[in-house]
This record gives C-alpha cells, sequence and structure tokens, in this order.
C-alpha cells in the first residue's frame, strides 16, 4: 500500500482550499485546526458561534505541517492550532502568527492501539516487535506530529530500526486510527482522543509515556481578515466553558 501524497495532490488541495475559503463573507471566521481536534472544536465552535451569532465559524482540518503549508501559501485563515509547539514555532519563525495571541489551551497522550477483536497484549512499546504485528500504522514523522512524537518514543527504547520496517504511514492521526478501526493494520499510535472516539471499534493497549508533554498551542494568524474574532476565539478556547467541552472529549490540561 501507498501512501505518499504527490506535490501535484497537494497543490490540487491547496487550491481547492482556497476556493472554498474565498467564499467566506466579512465575519467568517476560518480556524485550521490539528485533525485530532476535529470533533471538540466543532462543538466548541457551535458554542462560540452561539454566543457570537454576527460571527459563522468555518473549520478545515488536517495534519498541522499541512495546515502550515497552507497559510504560508497565503490560506485565508483567521485561527492556527496545532498539535505540537514545533509547527507552532515554524509558524512564528515565519511571522505567520501574532506571538503575541499564541497560547497552550489544551494537552493529550500518546496510546498504542489495536482492533477491538484483537487479542494482543502490548506491556511495552518493544512488544510490537512480535511476529503476529506484521503492520503498525503511524503519522508520517515528515508530516505529522503524532508520527514525531512516535519516533522520538520509539527512537529512545532502541525499536525504531526493528519496527520500521512494519510502519504503515499515515498522512494525519484521523488516518492512523481508520487503518486500525478497519482491521488493516495490526497496532496504531494516535492520540488518546483519537481512541476514544472508536470505542466500538479499537482498544487502547498501551499508554505510552512521551519525550515531552504533548501540548496544543493555538494563535490568530497575522492574515486575519477578521482578526477581532480570531482574539476571541483564542481566548474562548481557555475559558472553563470551552475546556470542559475539551474534557468530555478527553483533552486534558496543558
Amino acid at each position: 500500500m501507498t501512501f505518499k501524497k504527490t506535490g501535484f495532490a497537494l497543490a490540487t488541495f491547496i487550491t481547492m482550499l482556497f476556493v472554498a475559503m474565498a467564499q467566506a463573507q466579512a465575519g467568517d471566521l476560518t480556524v485550521s485546526g490539528a485533525a485530532s481536534l476535529t470533533d471538540a472544536f466543532k462543538e466548541v465552535g457551535a458554542v462560540f458561534q452561539a454566543k457570537h451569532p454576527a460571527v459563522k465559524v468555518q473549520f478545515n482540518f488536517a495534519s498541522s505541517d499541512t495546515l502550515l503549508q497552507q497559510i504560508a501559501k497565503g490560506a485565508p485563515v483567521d485561527v492556527f492550532a496545532s498539535a505540537d509547539q514545533g509547527t507552532m514555532n515554524k509558524a512564528e519563525a515565519q511571522k505567520l502568527i501574532t506571538t503575541a495571541s499564541r497560547k497552550n489551551f489544551v494537552g493529550n497522550s500518546l496510546v498504542v492501539i489495536v482492533p477491538s477483536d484483537s487479542s494482543a497484549t502490548v506491556k511495552a512499546v518493544a512488544d510490537l516487535k512480535q511476529a503476529n504485528f506484521k503492520r503498525i500504522a503511524i503519522g508520517n514523522p515528515a508530516s505529522v506530529p503524532v508520527g514525531r512524537y512516535t519516533k522520538e518514543v520509539l527512537e529512545a527504547a532502541t525499536v525504531w530500526p526493528a519496527l520500521e520496517g512494519k510502519m504503515i504511514l499515515a498522512q494525519n492521526v484521523r488516518q492512523s486510527l481508520d487503518y486500525v478501526a478497519r482491521g488493516e493494520v495490526d497496532a496504531g499510535f494516535v492520540y488518546g482522543t483519537d481512541a476514544a472516539i472508536q470505542r466500538d471499534k479499537v482498544k487502547v493497549a498501551l499508554t505510552v509515556p512521551t519525550q515531552k508533554p504533548i501540548t496544543y498551542p493555538i494563535a490568530a494568524t497575522s492574515a486575519a481578515a477578521n482578526a477581532a474574532e480570531a482574539a476571541q476565539f483564542v481566548e474562548f478556547t481557555l475559558t472553563p466553558e470551552a475546556q470542559a467541552i475539551f474534557a468530555k472529549y478527553g483533552f486534558t490540561k496543558p
């Protein structure tokens, strides 16, 4: 199976995104968020919109690196939420966000999941070297934060070389989740929040301590067409009301 995204495909995707976003009217708020935020952000956005009836919130979800590329190419985005600090650091270095608005708003965990009908047990990441684990889904470390967290853990455990040949690289964490949920792989690395939304199809085999805490930063973009609304949305993610929604989906406080 090949899951490489060609340059042409990415260019086409970005072009389609520009067309869709160009239709946004004044007062619309475009939020680009890491794929793992999909369900929680949709609910948070609905509550925010109810409090600000003049604002229509629209979301764009993908891997954090893909979102950064879109913003760097000029996609009309008001708010950017990344699944890792590194990607947001790049956005800041490129002056794509307003530094003063940057906040850490949620945290997450890294887990190994297996199909719900699997009898496999995983007590440590080294167990994935066993023959019954033939295919393991991970986010592509070159472009997906969860993949980078995973690689750091596996390298620290000195099992990366042994597992690399088994890896199926995903374009974002939800794709890894889908591979496991459909039984197309024997295990996968995802965030704890992603595992929670497919409890009927996957189960957590191991919660993996990471080299550094998994924290999500959010910021208004420097080119935000709706700067006031962007600032309001960023601040809203830190309110008790929004934090309660994030907690419901398994996110922790940063």
